[in-house]
């Protein structure tokens, strides 16, 4: 935000403007002291290039078909469609059993033993690809953290790009105001003197 000096030209004053600053020190200690993250904003700002992206069609994109897998079994094992459906499937076992208890031909009598190696499998198998399936969704959240980061980071720059931008208009009316309101002053200096004279 410069002035203007007695011969015209216009002067730098000192700066006071938080991007400036900013500019001012990125200037002074280069990139090396800068986060990686950061860096990247500052790049994609400097090149006008847009930051947000697909994460979701991003982090899909780089899963294997066993992490895929994992999220289905995950998805399908944590609903409802598949709490009614196998506490159904464990009825109709018990029944069947009971029923054929009574004609010597039952497979897994009381109390069930066999269905309670079942359940045994199932859960030793379901809970560790449950539990990949929700690291990969935390690695997902982490991801999408640091998105929006940047997306935010970019955006409070372009805010105060724009903020110095309306400061520099501004400053640069109020120079030309001045200057009208000087030359408009010596004007009228001039045209009262010859009055005063006469």
């Amino acid at each position: 935000m410069g002035g203007q000096g007695s011969d015209g030209s216009r002067t730098q004053a000192p700066t006071t403007d938080p991007v400036r600053r900013f500019a001012q020190r990125l200037l002074d200690s280069g990139l090396d002291d800068i986060a990686p993250r950061d860096r990247r904003v500052i790049e994609k700002l400097a090149r006008r290039n847009q930051v947000s992206r697909d994460i979701n069609a991003e982090f899909e994109g780089q899963l294997t078909f066993g992490e895929r897998l994992a999220d289905r079994v995950a998805e399908v094992g944590g609903s409802w469609g598949f709490i009614i459906s196998f506490g159904g499937f464990i009825a109709a076992w018990a029944g069947l059993n009971s029923v054929l208890l009574l004609w010597d031909g039952a497979f897994d009598p009381y109390p069930f033993v066999f269905l309670n190696l079942l359940l045994s499998l199932l859960a030793a198998v379901q809970a560790p690809v449950i539990m990949m399936s929700q690291n990969r969704q935390a690695d997902k959240d982490r991801l999408a953290a640091a998105h929006d980061y940047e997306v935010n980071l970019k955006s409070e720059l372009e805010i105060m790009a724009l903020h110095d931008k309306l400061d520099q208009l501004r400053q640069r009316d109020l120079v030309d105001m001045l200057a009208r309101i000087e030359t408009l002053v010596r004007d009228m200096q001039r045209g009262e003197n010859p009055r005063a004279e006469s």
